[in-house]
């Protein structure tokens, strides 16, 4: 099953030993789970966690980006999507719906209305954890 992780959740992830790490740990430890994303969406991640206020150490931020590069299954998006809520997640559809991705797991509020694109199931973090790890 294709994943494609909002940031927000890579984010979390790498504040705190909470569900968003489980998440994650779970998909890169689960065969039947590719974490999936295109290289602007990588890049997104590396810029996002290298932001001062995160105050996240050297050691942790290089931790994730070996992660990035070495478990992120990297893909071609052939999809443009306006999402008007919010431009800057437009690549997350994007990316989903190139890839036919199974999940799109995000804690942004803007994809709250969305619970479909194309064949992905948009879902939180903890829902998820709860309908899917909590059950494999």
């Amino acid at each position: 099953m294709k994943v494609i992780i909002d940031t927000n959740i890579v984010v979390s992830a790498a504040l705190k030993d909470r569900t968003p790490e489980k998440v994650i740990l779970f998909v890169l430890a689960t065969p039947e789970f590719t974490w999936t994303a295109s290289a602007e969406i990588v890049g997104e991640y590396t810029t996002v966690l290298n932001r001062r206020k995160f105050k996240l150490s050297d050691e942790t931020i290089q931790k994730w980006q070996s992660t990035f590069e070495r478990r992120v299954k990297l893909v071609e998006v052939s999809h443009d999507v306006d999402f008007p809520r919010d431009q800057k997640d437009s690549k997350f559809l994007a990316c989903a719906l190139s890839v036919n991705a199974d999940y799109l797991i995000t804690g942004d509020k803007d994809f709250e209305e969305s619970h479909k694109a194309g064949v992905t199931t948009v879902i939180s973090v903890s829902e998820f954890k709860r309908l899917i790890v909590d059950n494999w």
